[in-house]
Parts: C-alpha cells; sequence; structure tokens
C-alpha cells in the first residue's frame, strides 16, 4: 500500500477536505472507498523479512493488535483534521483515557482534575490510578484560582473535558496549559462534546486530545471508538508499548466506519450545532424550565470561554432544569414521542438522558451537589431533524 502521489500535502488542504481525502493510502488495486483489512494478521516473504518487520528495521504490518491498514488510515485522517503529529485509534473513548493515563503514569507522579468530568473519568482516577500509586486533586474546573493553588507542585498530567459533562461548563484551556507546563506536567482534554471540529485544544495549548469517536465522529449510533492525538515522538515514547501489549486496539471494521462518519463530520456537526442553538433559544422561554444552559448563549455563565474557544458553534448538547424535580423530569421524558431516551450523544438522531440516574449515577449526592447535577438536569443531545418537530416534541412533553 501507498499513498497516492497526487494528494496535496495536508498542510496545503482545509478541514473539509481532510475529512474525505486524508489518510487516503490505497492498494494496488486503486479502490475509491478506503479498503477494508479484516486481518488478524500479515505474512512474509522470508523469515529474513519476518525478522526484520517485527525488530522495527522493516516498515510494514505485523498483526492487527499492533496496527492495521484501515485503523491506520483513520488514524492519519483524523490526526490531520486535528492538527496532530499522530494518533492511535482505541476501541472506545475510555479505552483511549485508561491507555493515556496507565500508559504513561509511575508511582509518585501526580494528576489534578476538575470535579466536573464524565463518571468514568472519575471511577478512573479514583480507583485505578490511585492502586498504581498516583495521586489524584480534584478543583473546580472554573476556578483558576483553584487551579493555581492545585499545580502549585510537580504535576504529571491534568485531564479535563470542555464543555463538561453534563453541566457545559467551560474550563479555559490556554491558562490551565500554562499553569500545568509550568508545574511540570502536560494536559490532556477530552474533546468529545466539541469534537474537533467546534475547538481545536492543541492550538490553545494542550499536550493531548483524547476523543470517544463513538460520538460525532461516528454519530449515527454504530460503533464504538476512541482516540489518542499528540506528538509523534511522546506518542511512541509513552502510549505505544502499553498500546502493543495490552490491546486496546480499534477493530479494522469499526474504523472503516469512523473513516466513513469524518467524511460527513463537518457537515453534521455545524447543522446539530444550529440545530441545538435554536432549541435553547425555544427552550429558553418555557414556563415548564427554569435554568437552560447552552455555551452558545450569552447567559451561559463562562459564555466568554466558551466563545473564545468554540468561535464557530455552541456545539449539539444543550442542558435544562425542569421545575418539579426528578419526577417532573421523568414525566417529561416518557411523554417525548419523537427524542429517544439514551445515553448516547452526537448521534444524527436526538437523544435525550438524566444525567443523575444514569450517565453519573455511581456520583455520590455530594459529589453531583458540587458540580450542581440536581435530579431536575436533562441533558439533550441534538440531532438532525428538523429544529421545529424537536422544539414542538418538548413542549407537548413539558406541557403534558
Amino acid at each position: 500500500m501507498a499513498d497516492d502521489p497526487k494528494t496535496p500535502n495536508a498542510r496545503q488542504l482545509r478541514p473539509a477536505t481532510l475529512m474525505v481525502r486524508g489518510g487516503a493510502t490505497r492498494s494496488e488495486w486503486g479502490e475509491t472507498s478506503e479498503g477494508l483489512f479484516l486481518t488478524s494478521g500479515f505474512v512474509y516473504p522470508s523469515a529474513e523479512r519476518h525478522l526484520a518487520r517485527m525488530a522495527g528495521e522493516e516498515p510494514g504490518y505485523i498483526y492487527s493488535r499492533y496496527a492495521n491498514p484501515t485503523v491506520r488510515m483513520f488514524e492519519e485522517r483524523l490526526a490531520q483534521l486535528e492538527g496532530a503529529e499522530d494518533c492511535r485509534a482505541t476501541s472506545s473513548g475510555m479505552a483511549a483515557v485508561n491507555t493515556m493515563l496507565t500508559a504513561a503514569c509511575k508511582p509518585g507522579d501526580r494528576i489534578v482534575a476538575p470535579r466536573a468530568l464524565f463518571s468514568s473519568n472519575i471511577w478512573i482516577l479514583k480507583n485505578v490510578m490511585p492502586k498504581m500509586g498516583v495521586e489524584v486533586t480534584f478543583v473546580d474546573g472554573t476556578d483558576l484560582s483553584d487551579w493555581k493553588k492545585a499545580l502549585s507542585r510537580k504535576t504529571r498530567f491534568t485531564l479535563i473535558e470542555t464543555p463538561s459533562n453534563p453541566m457545559l461548563d467551560a474550563v479555559d484551556i490556554r491558562s490551565v496549559a500554562d499553569l500545568t507546563h509550568a508545574a511540570g506536567g502536560e494536559l490532556i482534554v477530552d474533546n468529545v462534546f466539541a469534537s474537533p471540529i467546534l475547538q481545536k485544544p492543541l492550538q490553545l495549548g494542550a499536550d493531548w486530545v483524547v476523543y470517544s469517536a463513538t460520538k460525532h465522529i461516528d454519530g449515527q449510533g454504530r460503533v464504538l471508538g476512541g482516540a489518542i492525538l499528540g506528538r509523534q515522538k511522546a506518542i511512541e515514547d509513552e502510549v505505544q508499548q502499553y498500546y502493543r501489549h495490552t490491546g486496546p486496539s480499534m477493530s479494522p471494521f469499526n474504523a472503516w466506519v469512523l473513516l466513513k462518519g469524518l467524511e460527513t463530520l463537518d457537515l453534521r456537526v455545524r447543522k446539530m450545532s444550529e440545530n441545538a442553538r435554536l432549541i435553547a433559544d425555544r427552550l429558553a422561554g418555557n414556563p415548564a424550565i427554569h435554568t437552560v444552559r447552552y455555551p452558545g448563549r450569552s447567559d451561559h455563565p463562562h459564555h466568554n470561554i466558551h466563545a473564545s474557544q468554540m468561535p464557530e458553534g455552541g456545539g449539539s448538547l444543550v442542558a435544562f432544569a425542569v421545575k418539579g424535580g426528578r419526577k417532573a423530569a421523568f414525566a417529561m421524558l416518557n411523554r417525548l414521542r419523537l427524542i429517544d431516551i439514551s445515553n448516547n450523544l452526537g448521534d444524527s438522531k436526538s437523544l435525550i438522558t438524566h444525567p443523575a440516574t444514569t450517565t453519573h449515577r455511581t456520583l455520590t449526592d455530594e459529589e453531583r451537589a458540587e458540580v450542581g447535577l440536581t435530579d431536575d438536569w436533562i441533558r439533550l443531545s441534538v440531532g438532525l431533524e428538523d429544529p421545529a418537530d424537536l422544539a414542538e416534541d418538548l413542549e407537548q412533553a413539558l406541557a403534558g
């Protein structure tokens, strides 16, 4: 397999083109669509060539747990879109986070993270990292003075997500990156809510970006996937051997599906973001709701930070609180006719969930209270349907 010599250097192409043409390695058959290489291993013309490839003295594929042509095309395309030097695709978003942290950390290291994180990220930080002898400190991610205090001593990593799950809080990426670097550490950004279309953490000073490709990158509820993006040497030195030997790799079939997802990512994310803004504005005037949070609205408490980091749109997620607590929230969810109840997000179909009892149910009442997640909050992932139909469905459910 070889790159098409007619393809321009990726740095000469704009994002919309990279999503269709990036990572377009082709076999000798010259296929139009990317090839799907469903193979566990590869063969060699001689024992000497086998030795050379296993030793890293000759380029080529060895075993699909290590690398695979279809998976590599996905990694190259996503890296070009993100503006990263390299990428490693994983079996899920949580596999990406777990691999990133466990591969690079050692006993005595320290991680600082905001309390407003996806519950599985919190679980890893509270249950896996301490077993490795890694200290974890939690802060208020929106309070720079809290970050300054926590980062006044040596730190290996900071891990943030912005907008956060599920309250859509903002973390100032550049400021936290500067503080992290001054503490001798590196900043990891879980960029899943914004997607590579609306936010570029590496350009804002982050060292690493992780994704659940299950969300917007697939965007059609089909497959699981994740990704780690960063500097090539750092991936080779800190991630590659752990990745190779512990097996969190992405399947070739999932990589092929995600390659197809990348082709339409820009169109889908921008339309979903536009729809979400319209829905948020309409919900804000509904008497059954007491608070709406959307990064693109000026009344979001962290609007200025979101606007500076996501200048082209507020994303596809809306959070809102229903008057009447859990009982009213459940009743509203049960009356929906169009929007599906699901804990997933970033899909072309609109999906809705009650975070306190689903995605964040493993947190204690105190931990949920610390991030403002009470039983009246709903998280809505806005899809590609006509926004008028979505608004009408929400309004009839709230009116009930």
